[in-house]
């Protein structure tokens, strides 16, 4: 069975070598994507005021395990407990199982939690609305969770397709949307022996288990000029197989985020 290359970030890319090696898969871990809190004053007020207005909220709409882990950051002055939310009778929103379980782990009950149903074709903003359009009513806020990406140039708080047609949606639906920062995201550095794995994984037959379009250009950032045309990916959305095949990657094959669909895609490669 080839070996798999997990790309998420550090803290998901951890748990999933951990599920993969349960399953009987060599992986290993080299996340494509930094993760850290945003430490502008102005992200931090952001962050504190939307605290301060949770009762406000119809739902919270966390776009990542990393949202969770840092809206409820334990350290910040008005951490919160998860089961502030059952109290105030704010939905949380998750639009995957991995972001769910990281509000479960916050303290947030699972009964104010949604999310796609567990065959859902995709984990993404199309199948969280699907389960959540219900709830909306004129007048309504959802506040969104989400990180913002640093480059060269500085940072940028770029939407994300998924969450910008999560937004429409809300607002054609009656409702008001809100962002807020809650960390950051950025390229990773590579040590000498990341730099070495990543270019003998690009010609051995690994095969790069891709969640996102963003660590797909940090890949090709971190390795400029490297072939990757014997290189294999198993991207878990549509527009992630899109970058991979935009950056040069000669086989492609798509499947959806839960593990029994990974293992299973790994598998039929062997």
């Amino acid at each position: 069975m080839p070996r798999v290359i997990v790309t998420r970030p550090a803290r998901e890319a951890a748990h999933w070598v951990q599920l993969l090696g349960a399953r009987g898969v060599d992986a290993v871990a080299l996340p494509l994507i930094a993760i850290g809190p945003c430490r502008d004053a102005a992200a931090e007020q952001a962050l504190t005021q939307a605290h301060a207005r949770l009762a406000q909220y119809r739902a919270l709409m966390f776009v990542s395990g990393n949202a969770v882990v840092h809206f409820f950051e334990p350290n910040k002055a008005l951490a919160l407990d998860g089961q502030v939310l059952a109290a105030i009778k704010t939905r949380a929103w998750a639009p995957g199982p991995g972001t769910a379980r990281a509000l479960e782990q916050a303290g947030v009950p699972p009964g104010c939690i949604d999310s796609p149903a567990a065959d859902a074709p995709q984990f993404d903003s199309e199948a969280l609305w699907q389960q959540v359009s219900g709830q909306i009513r004129p007048g309504d806020c959802v506040l969104i969770v989400r990180g913002r990406s640093s480059t060269p140039q500085g940072v940028h708080e770029s939407l994300g397709s998924g969450r910008d047609w999560l937004a429409r949606q809300i607002e054609a639906a009656g409702g008001t949307v809100e962002f807020v920062v809650a960390y950051q995201r950025g390229a990773p550095h590579f040590s000498a022996r990341e730099v070495a794995l990543a270019q003998q994984a690009a010609c051995d037959g690994s095969i790069w288990l891709l969640s996102s379009s963003e660590a797909v250009a940090h890949l090709a950032e971190a390795l400029p000029g490297q072939h990757w045309g014997a290189a294999h990916a198993l991207a878990t959305h549509p527009r992630i197989a899109e970058a991979a095949r935009a950056a040069g990657f000669g086989t492609v094959r798509e499947c959806r985020p839960a593990l029994e669909d990974v293992v299973a895609s790994i598998e039929s490669a062997a």
